[in-house]
């Protein structure tokens, strides 16, 4: 059998998303022990985003970007550290668009074996659906949802 295989012992690479809010960086820190303790690869995932109003105000969508990239890289630097205080072997991506559609990108492109994400601590969500939620339902990979 050549070619890519299903199935295998353990994760090969375990996707973790993170944006810097709580809920993300214990996403963060779990995927980091689970991907040490079964020796996978960790791919570190921080999508810069804008609000979509950002677009009615003039001017409003440059600052936005740039502040969404400067949290991104901050963020992406924290996972660093971490990454190197732990020793483990990972990758940081920083992408930039809409965090489902990059997830799922990147999860395809990569063949990860499963994806960490936090729960969303928005209100609105629990009507609207959550990035965790769609994930779920997209059921291409294992997801794991930190509180």
């Amino acid at each position: 059998m050549t070619g890519f295989e299903l199935g295998t012992d353990g994760p090969g690479t375990i996707l973790t998303a993170v944006d810097g809010s709580i809920t993300s960086l214990r996403a963060g820190a779990y995927a980091a022990g689970l991907a040490r303790r079964q020796h996978a690869h960790l791919l570190v995932v921080t999508v810069a985003t804008t609000p979509a109003m950002a677009a009615m105000a003039p001017g409003a969508l440059a600052v936005l970007s740039e502040t969404a990239q400067d949290l991104a890289t901050d963020v992406q630097a924290q996972a660093r550290r971490y990454l190197e205080d732990l020793s483990l072997t990972g990758e940081l991506v920083q992408v930039a668009g809409d965090p489902y559609t990059e997830i799922v990108r990147l999860a395809d492109e990569r063949r990860v074996d499963g994806v960490v994400v936090g729960a969303s601590a928005k209100a609105g969500h629990r009507i609207v659906g959550s990035l965790a939620g769609r994930l779920v339902r997209a059921g291409k990979w294992p997801v794991t949802v930190v509180p």
